[in-house]
């Protein structure tokens, strides 16, 4: 007896949407009053501390051009485990993007250099579908040793064709540890709208001004590729959960015997969702490159695996994904910030568990809330008798908020049901 492929990746409501365990989802007026209660209770931390750059444009501007690479990794991350494959070589295939970006950007400009940037990293998400899917290799073992690979062979390349002796690319500035500069994309301000925004946030309004820096960043001199990235994630919710070819791509990471049987060929889903996943991580590679209008050794910095992160932090979700970019290249942006700023996060966070202790007491889940509001009272604790923070833990925040946000949020999780398990075609439930 044959499974209806409609009921594989979870009980679908008429409009579309995916019940899991049949859990409430989030309405939109809840998402957006958690939203409108997130921007006051920053607005309120701003105005408490006196941090003005914690609402301000170039602030949020910085945060989100550090969050987009992070954000296309988490996104390839989500195409290869929805597809059954964990996909651990992320950073690997960022950095194949980041060096094929740095290559080809300075002799044919930027955009070649995306489109090269996705090639490379497209290249590697096909060499971890060949050792997973077709080799059977264990996921995490594949994907460790690509990102082995993807280092030493970018090192290498990077010294053989940057760093030759004579040759065009070390006239022009190259060497062993980065490429010589490609031209700078020019980004795009949206006018008439950057100048309201603007105007108000010089006002100093409580609330008000705070709002509008937030917005002006979206609209001021913002890069072509991260609105390209968001036209992605648009497209990534469209294609997974509106389309039928999507409804298959994520059956396969449910059920993929069940999938077989209804004719749907297994592998080619996989290698399809593994050479995306490689190609997202590479164009945040190739962001990284262009953005710096170079390639650069250690440019990608751990963010594939900030984008894994995300991705978990996000329940295999676009929007999910999104958030947990957003809020940890916010995090990763402090870095480059002064300390008081960073400081004042700590009061951020302490605010915002208290306020999470509040609805886990309010759900029920007493024990829960506990410990949320434990935990932000001793943040609390730690911003009150402090006036500034250790260097060391400014730089670790980003990675210090991961561990955070995983800790709390890890109860709510739900991973596709098949990833990571070995699968063979004709291969018995």
């Amino acid at each position: 007896m044959t499974t209806p492929l409609s009921t594989l990746a979870g009980k679908v409501r008429p409009s579309g949407r995916v019940e899991n365990g049949g859990k409430r989802r989030l309405s939109y007026p809840g998402l957006l009053l958690i939203i409108a209660g997130a921007l006051l209770l920053l607005s309120l931390v701003r105005a408490i501390t006196d941090q003005q750059s914690l609402t301000s444009s170039a602030q949020w501007g910085a945060a989100l051009g550090f969050a987009v690479p992070i954000g296309l990794a988490g996104l390839g991350g989500l195409w290869a485990e929805r597809a059954g494959v964990i996909n651990i070589g992320l950073e690997g295939m960022m950095m194949l993007g980041l060096f094929s970006a740095g290559w080809v950007g300075w002799q044919y400009g930027p955009w070649a250099a995306v489109l090269a940037g996705i090639a490379g990293g497209a290249l590697g998400g096909l060499l971890h579908a060949v050792a997973t899917v077709t080799f059977g290799v264990d996921h995490i073992v594949s994907g460790v040793a690509i990102n082995i690979l993807a280092l030493g062979v970018v090192q290498y390349l990077a010294k053989l064709w940057f760093a030759a002796e004579g040759s065009e690319a070390v006239a022009r500035g190259g060497n062993d540890k980065q490429s010589p500069q490609m031209e700078r994309l020019e980004p795009f301000t949206v006018p008439g709208v950057s100048d309201w925004l603007g105007d108000l946030d010089a006002k100093d309004w409580f609330f008000v001004s705070d709002v509008a820096g937030i917005l002006r960043a979206a609209v001021h001199e913002v890069s072509w590729l991260t609105l390209l990235a968001v036209l992605i994630f648009v497209g990534t919710y469209l294609v997974l959960w509106k389309s039928s070819f999507g409804l298959r791509l994520r059956s396969c990471g449910e059920n993929p015997q069940a999938t077989e049987s209804l004719g749907v060929n297994v592998y080619l889903y996989k290698y399809v969702a593994l050479a995306i996943s490689g190609g997202l991580a590479g164009l945040g590679g190739a962001y990284l490159a262009v953005l710096i209008r170079m390639y650069q050794d250690g440019q990608t910095g751990g963010r594939g695996y900030l984008g894994l992160a995300t991705m978990i932090f996000g329940n295999w979700r676009p929007g999910g994904v999104a958030t947990g970019a957003g809020l940890f290249g916010f995090m990763d942006v402090l870095q480059t910030r002064d300390r008081p700023v960073v400081h004042a996060t700590l009061l951020l966070f302490a605010l915002g568990l208290l306020c999470l202790a509040v609805w886990q007491f309010y759900r029920g889940k007493r024990i829960a809330a506990l410990v949320v509001a434990v935990l932000g009272g001793l943040m609390w604790l730690w911003y009150a008798t402090t006036d500034t923070l250790p260097l060391e833990l400014v730089t670790a925040s980003p990675y210090l908020t991961t561990l955070l946000v995983l800790t709390l949020f890890a109860q709510r999780l739900r991973t596709p049901r098949a990833v990571g398990k070995p699968y063979r075609r004709g291969q018995a439930t």
